[in-house]
């Protein structure tokens, strides 16, 4: 309860640090920045050290790269259907196709299912949706950004040198080793930045005003992102291959959370249609509040 009600402090004061004006208009850019640079990169070298793996755990680390793959597949050609602009379709699969698996799932996973099934929820995120936003997140980002088509070349570049992505590689290179305390404790009080000042930022970049141009692209993402995405790994795992069990559970529980807020920062940076991106976390994380109650009676029994 104490990390939704930070959450949502965060959220709400970024809107009204907005509204009477106390911060500069580049606010966000610079909040972006230090979360890019500092807060994520930390985050993955201090939860990845920490993380126990066994072969259940691989169907969890893989469900962000299904998810957003079958987003991907599904939602461009519809966006091309709805004749959306190229960077508003950008934001649609990279907004829409990657869920919240740390801010909002980590806490969503400690109050469903108890805070010793957490483990779950950090290797969904760090080696799933942390390393999904950074190769096939900075791929979309790059591919529908307005402007010439970069090469294949300047993708890799920009993947090779995005912060959060040197640190997972970093962070999966020092899995043999243990941190000294100070370091654990440094990386811990910087990751714990990224969850406050995203939403800040988000909250700040957010006007309701815009949600009238953008009412077809927020019901399709979302639509993905809350209710289909999640029925497609429930699907898969559980119909097709028969899988079963807490772990499961959990990591379709994680799928069906509410738009990752990093990836809307993302978008954000690389001119994704930011109104768009800001939206699907404004409307998207209180409207999850309401889903994932749902989604866990579902979930019981599997």
């Amino acid at each position: 309860m104490a990390n939704t009600i930070l959450l949502l402090f965060c959220f709400v004061a970024g809107i009204v640090l907005r509204s009477t004006k106390r911060l500069p208009e580049n606010t966000s850019a610079a909040l972006n920045g230090f979360i890019i640079n500092i807060s994520l990169p930390a985050m993955a070298l201090g939860y990845l050290n920490r993380v126990e793996l066994n072969a259940t755990l691989l169907y969890s680390a893989l469900m962000p790269w299904i998810m957003f793959i079958a987003g991907a597949l599904l939602l461009w050609p519809i966006c091309r259907l709805m004749q959306f602009p190229r960077h508003t379709t950008g934001c649609v699969i990279l907004v829409g196709a990657l869920a919240n698996t740390s801010f909002i799932g980590i806490p969503m996973i400690e109050a469903f299912y108890g805070i010793d099934w957490t483990s779950v929820g950090i290797v969904v995120d760090q080696l799933g949706s942390f390393i999904v936003l950074s190769v096939l997140g900075i791929t979309v980002a790059r591919l529908f950004a307005d402007g010439a088509r970069p090469s294949v070349r300047d993708t890799a570049l920009r993947i090779v040198r995005f912060p959060p992505f040197v640190a997972t590689i970093t962070a999966l290179l020092l899995l043999p080793f243990t941190y000294p305390d100070w370091l654990d404790n440094l990386l811990d009080r910087l990751a714990a930045t990224v969850a406050p000042l995203a939403l800040v930022s988000v909250g700040f970049q957010l006007r309701l005003s815009d949600m009238r141009g953008k009412l077809r692209p927020l019901t399709l993402a979302l639509s993905y992102n809350l209710i289909l995405g999640p029925l497609l790994i429930l699907a898969l795992y559980v119909w097709l291959l028969g899988l079963g069990g807490p772990i499961i559970q959990i990591t379709i529980f994680e799928a069906a959370m509410a738009p990752m807020i990093s990836a809307a920062i993302v978008a954000m940076d690389n001119d994704l249609d930011p109104p768009l991106a800001t939206l699907l976390v404004g409307v998207g994380v209180p409207l999850s509040f309401l889903t994932l109650p749902v989604w866990h009676e579902i979930l019981i029994g599997v």
